[in-house]
């Protein structure tokens, strides 16, 4: 594991979410919008409208994420926020809500392709349950992906299963095979 630390994305540090995501936003223009949007909205913001977004989340200081530097570089984001901050999480039906609890949501994992497998996930996943913890929360759910073969790193942009149960989380429902809806009770 390599040494890090751990930020919210506040607006003294938009310039390393932008460098951090690159030209393509993380992936595809996602800008780590996919979540918080209608998917027509999405797609009408793919790239620049996306990155001018979530520009705008972390100006009026929501703190939409936690950014993961080593060596003062940053290398990894995690995205979370209250559950229903996610408009389409919320009208998922794989990933429906499991109960009326209260809960923060991991959305998103973004690493580096230096810095991926080497722990950095976990410890961003390990952070955002102290984050949301500090926040109120008690609960954190995350939504990984568990494939049954091997997948290109953009397509578990949402995190693996096994970097969730490293960080503590829990598997509490299943209505997909290969999409867990995984806890943490902070």
């Amino acid at each position: 594991m390599i040494d890090l630390e751990i930020y919210p994305a506040t607006p003294d540090r938009w310039a390393d979410v932008a460098a951090l995501f690159g030209e393509r936003g993380a992936c595809g223009g996602c800008w780590c919008m996919a979540w918080r949007l209608t998917s027509a909205e999405f797609e009408r913001g793919k790239g620049a409208a996306n990155k001018t977004a979530l520009e705008a989340l972390v100006a009026g200081g929501a703190e939409p994420g936690l950014l993961a530097y080593a060596s003062g570089r940053p290398v990894g984001w995690v995205a979370l926020a209250p559950r229903e901050v996610y408009v389409r999480l919320e009208r998922s039906k794989t990933l429906k809500r499991v109960d009326d609890e209260p809960v923060w949501s991991i959305s998103c994992l973004f690493v580096a392709k230096p810095f991926r497998r080497k722990g950095v996930s976990v410890a961003l996943l390990r952070a955002a349950c102290a984050y949301a913890e500090s926040h109120g929360a008690h609960i954190v759910e995350g939504y990984p992906t568990e494939p049954n073969q091997a997948l290109p790193d953009p397509f578990v942009w949402t995190g693996l299963a096994s970097a969730f149960r490293q960080a503590g989380f829990m598997e509490v429902l299943r209505r997909s095979q290969t999409r867990p809806i995984m806890r943490a009770f902070v």
